[in-house]
């Protein structure tokens, strides 16, 4: 891995203390995993884990015409936020694919909100975000938050400890302002999103960055009578899969067309104007023809992402954009895209695995 360019996170030393394999993601040197990928994977399903997502970046909107500017940049309806509540969304592009997939902070309606981007994406995002903007005061605050992601059964158990009190009825998508106390006795504030990517429940938590260490040791601290463990890459990676959670670069990109991916529930187009708008709507107007998918093996084999699919005539009609061994169901399962008449759950298609054409089964996702 070259170093020399990649930026670390404001918890860098912390993983290779605890042991942490490293590797190169998105520019950022990350940890894949410090234990095993199958017992990280567990601990998220089973307790609560802790993920550094410092690497993503964040995107401030302010001023009068924050709203403005959103509701032309984005799928969603971000009027529909109150104060204190958060929207997944997309950021289409003008030809009907998308820039990125995100999440909308609603901070003070109609005035001031935070918008998480991928990390691959940030500096493509953000000319984007700025190149369309409508008024809006636009920052990348990017360098001036750590993020750590609290997610499991038990994660709200660990973030009443830390935080000092309850957070067993904060409903999904809310965002709160909260202060924990750091190792000099210091209060420091944060943002709590009640959002993750594993689909446990848990916090996506906003920190200061130099104030990211801190909450960190703390969380691992309270943590340990919940049987907390930090958690890699590889198990996010396998935990968002048997989710049928969409990577961008994998399920979506800037060439699909978000109904394809089946993301038609974050698009409003009869609330409001947006970029891409018709090009969009054009797509789903003349009949889609691939459906993302997911699928169970039903001979032996793993489909890995750009594996080829084929009907069961032989024809080739999609290709894998996910795949893994899936820790919680110890079977093979895949994410792809198939032809619209392969698409019906039950139809059996054909994963060509190094030259070798084995049966899989299009089955309910989530997978569990």
């Amino acid at each position: 891995m070259d170093t020399s360019t990649t930026q670390k996170t404001p918890l860098n030393d912390n993983h290779k203390k605890l042991g942490a394999k490293m590797v190169s993601f998105a520019g950022w040197e990350m940890p894949i995993q410090y234990t095993q990928l199958k017992e990280e994977h567990h601990a998220v399903r089973k307790a609560v884990g802790l993920f550094d997502v410092s690497h993503m970046g964040e995107v401030r909107f302010k001023g009068p015409e924050a709203l403005n500017t959103l509701q032309w940049l984005t799928t969603n309806d971000v009027s529909k936020l109150e104060s204190g509540q958060a929207q997944y969304s997309l950021l289409p592009n003008a030809t009907g694919g998308l820039v990125d997939d995100i999440i909308v902070y609603c901070l003070d309606k109609n005035n001031d909100y935070l918008v998480c981007v991928n990390a691959a994406n940030k500096d493509k995002d953000f000319a984007w975000m700025t190149k369309n903007n409508r008024g809006a005061q636009v920052t990348d605050e990017s360098s001036q938050w750590g993020q750590i992601a609290v997610q499991g059964p038990k994660a709200h158990e660990l973030l009443n400890l830390v935080f000092k009190e309850s957070f067993e009825n904060v409903k999904n998508f809310s965002v709160l302002h909260r202060k924990f106390t750091n190792q000099k006795g210091n209060p420091v504030e944060v943002i709590i999103a009640t959002t993750g990517y594993t689909g446990e429940r848990g916090a996506e938590v906003f920190v200061p960055w130099n104030e990211t260490e801190s909450l960190w040791d703390l969380l691992l601290e309270k943590g340990q009578p919940l049987g907390v463990q930090a958690i890699g890459l590889g198990a996010r990676d396998t935990l968002r899969t048997e989710k049928k959670m969409s990577l961008y670069g994998h399920e979506i990109n800037d060439e699909i067309n978000p109904y394809e991916s089946g993301l038609g529930w974050a698009i409003k187009p009869d609330a409001k104007d947006f970029i891409g708008r018709t090009a969009i709507l054009k797509g789903k107007e003349v009949g889609l023809k691939k459906k993302l998918v997911g699928m169970r093996m039903i001979e032996k084999g793993i489909p890995r992402e750009m594996y080829t699919l084929y009907s069961v005539d032989g024809t080739q009609t999609g290709w894998v954009t996910s795949g893994t061994h899936s820790p919680s169901l110890d079977a093979p399962i895949g994410i792809g895209y198939v032809n619209v008449k392969d698409a019906e759950i039950g139809t059996e298609i054909l994963v060509d695995i190094r030259g070798r054409k084995v049966k899989a089964q299009v089955c309910k996702t989530p997978f569990v």
